[in-house]
């Protein structure tokens, strides 16, 4: 085997040659570029845009190579900013070679960046990917042919199964060192760009010519095919994204409900041994109760709560996204958004709010024109995150499920959550045509949403990294937040004035607000004190209910429900708390991820204002409704 990782290889040493990778979105680049550097990239912005880089360094016979992961394009030729930094790059020749990675299924319309990029630079390689999957197609390229035509060597490489990597790195490394002669095509070399619509003619004329020499592609490759049909359909297509969506509540909420009775049930056990090893250290009784009625209490609700749905939606959600489902999806979205004047890129940055506010929000980097850019962010929050999915989920389930079949319960919680999501996609789309109307009448951008193969996903891959990179990163968040939260609140309750605690004045304050919405001063308390995080929410509503600044014993929605009902809680008070926990200010760390990706206190203020209104007009209606 030729190509050799040293993890000792660092950013740290000077590296020999430089290496980019360049290609379309879905031809397989990223896992390309994982399986040569072993997931140990180093990630940032690219001078003066929010287009995320990645580099990884490794070493190749003894000498030190960088791996420059390029963003996925169509072309070099437009004015996103993702196009604007390859081109950049490309053109300042800092690369000693080009990795070009194409799809070996869709050769004939890669062919058309490949072409963009020979005429920048020929010191490149082609790289084939998907080798495999176009072989099982029946698809066939001639390599020698194709590598005549285009004056560079040609790789075939299955990323996904760690294929023709080292052959890809060793010809690479040698087209970098001058060992491999590259040639510049003149029909490549002489495309004129004087006329633009000229020079776009001219490339397809080139790559057909390419492709009628050296590939063979069966008559029914393209043939769309009945399951394409089915979630691509205007007719099929949103029940069945809808159905896609309450079978992975169902399977949450089951999961998560058996997972969480666990985990509370271990917290617990913890908490009497901790208590009892700090008594018999003689540590002071009010400490006891700050440490561990505070903010271990507040943690590990947070904990038992959170990370049994995060452990099981988030990966469920990857592995649909890279089987091809989830993009097929968002298909259906499309022309919904833009017929409210709305770019379709935000049907997939809607789909990443799902897992977290904050990602969702740097996924609308994606949308060229900076007036639906606004509008995709502005609009994110309005999807339940998945901070607010375990309050949601318990409310539900104590207030709308009371069957006495566990099974009809999870079913009727998750037909809930999917019905409230088509209301948080309806009123996004509702806000979006309002704002595009109004504030942002910018000029609308063409979007052009790619459909790719159907694979079969890398399972244990894919589970490793959403529970790493998703889920993780999620819980710690919250579990930052959580020890500072129960802190606060345990202080709050025990530090009083004239006998009354800090958090009753503030609780009594807001009272007379929280009826007219049909809740009451502790729940909008909570919602004050949980911005940091949405998980908190709950936990700080609680410990204010028992004023002892603990949670007593939870350890299920049967002890959760009393303990609501008791403290006044109704049909009224559980759907306007489920309003407002779907329509409120976002979270500390998606209000900081607006203000960097807009650099506008007007934009990130609007964030917060726009959805808290909306929740508040609709808990008043609703309020009012329901008493009569």
């Amino acid at each position: 085997m030729l190509f050799i990782r040293d993890s000792k290889c660092d950013k740290h040493l000077e590296c020999d040659f430089e290496i980019a990778l360049v290609g379309n979105p879905n031809v397989g680049k990223s896992s390309l570029f994982n399986a040569i550097t072993g997931l140990k990239q180093h990630t940032g912005n690219w001078s003066g845009k929010t287009v995320d880089s990645a580099f990884g360094y490794y070493k190749y016979n003894k000498q030190n190579l960088k791996l420059v992961d390029l963003p996925g394009v169509y072309s070099l030729k437009s004015d996103s900013d993702e196009e604007v930094v390859a081109n950049t790059y490309l053109k300042s020749k800092k690369a000693d070679c080009t990795i070009i990675v194409v799809d070996s299924t869709n050769l004939e319309r890669n062919l058309n960046l490949v072409l963009q990029v020979l005429k920048i630079n020929h010191n490149a390689v082609l790289c084939l990917n998907m080798w495999d999957e176009a072989k099982k197609c029946g698809v066939f390229i001639d390599k020698d042919e194709l590598s005549l035509q285009l004056g560079i060597p040609v790789i075939s490489t299955s990323a996904t199964k760690n294929n023709g990597l080292d052959k890809l790195i060793d010809t690479a490394v040698k087209v970098s060192n001058g060992k491999i002669k590259t040639y510049k095509v003149k029909s490549i070399s002489e495309l004129s760009e004087d006329d633009y619509c000229e020079y776009v003619e001219n490339i397809y004329t080139i790559s057909t010519r390419i492709c009628n020499k050296c590939l063979y592609v069966p008559e029914n490759k393209n043939k769309v095919n009945l399951i394409d049909k089915l979630l691509t359909s205007k007719v099929t297509g949103i029940p069945i994204m809808l159905l896609l969506l309450g079978v992975l509540f169902w399977i949450t909420i089951v999961g998560a409900n058996y997972f969480s009775e666990i985990l509370s049930y271990a917290f617990s056990r913890i908490i009497d041994i901790l208590r009892v090893f700090l008594v018999n250290i003689s540590v002071n009784d009010t400490i006891i109760s700050f440490l561990l009625d505070g903010i271990f209490t507040t943690l590990s609700w947070v904990v038992a709560v959170m990370l049994p749905p995060m452990a099981i939606f988030f990966p469920i959600f990857s592995l649909l996204e890279d089987s091809g489902v989830l993009p097929r999806i968002a298909f259906n979205l499309d022309s919904c958004f833009k017929k409210v004047g709305a770019n379709g890129k935000q049907s997939l940055t809607m789909a990443m709010g799902l897992g977290c506010n904050s990602c969702g929000v740097m996924g609308c980097r994606i949308i060229n024109s900076e007036s639906e850019k606004n509008i995709a962010i502005l609009t994110n929050s309005f999807v339940p995150c998945n901070g607010k999915l375990p309050s949601l989920i318990a409310i539900t389930s104590i207030f709308f499920a009371s069957t006495a079949s566990v099974f009809f319960d999870s079913v009727i919680t998750s037909f809930v959550l999917v019905v409230l999501i088509v209301v948080s996609i309806s009123l996004t789309l509702i806000v979006a045509e309002v704002l595009s109307k109004t504030l942002y009448k910018g000029d609308r951008s063409v979007f052009m949403m790619e459909l790719p193969p159907y694979r079969k996903p890398q399972i244990i891959k894919t589970i490793v990294y959403s529970l790493k990179d998703k889920a993780l990163f999620v819980l710690l968040r919250a579990v930052a937040v959580a020890v500072p939260a129960g802190a606060l609140i345990w202080l709050m309750v025990n530090i009083t004035i004239n006998d009354v605690s800090i958090l009753k004045y503030c609780t009594d304050f807001l009272e007379p607000f929280g009826k007219a919405l049909g809740l009451d001063g502790v729940i909008l308390m909570a919602f004050i004190l949980g911005f940091p995080a949405n998980e908190t929410v709950i936990p700080i509503m609680l410990m204010s209910y028992t004023s002892s600044s603990t949670l007593m014993d939870y350890s299920g929605l049967e002890q959760l429900g009393m303990l609501l009902v008791s403290n006044g809680w109704n049909f009224t008070t559980a759907v306007c708390f489920i309003i407002l926990c779907m329509f409120h200010f976002p979270c500390s760390t998606t209000c900081i991820t607006i203000y960097k990706e807009t650099k506008s206190f007007k934009t990130t203020a609007l964030s917060v204002i726009l959805p808290t209104f909306i929740g508040v007009i609709l808990c008043l209606l609703t309020s009012f409704l329901l008493s009569l």
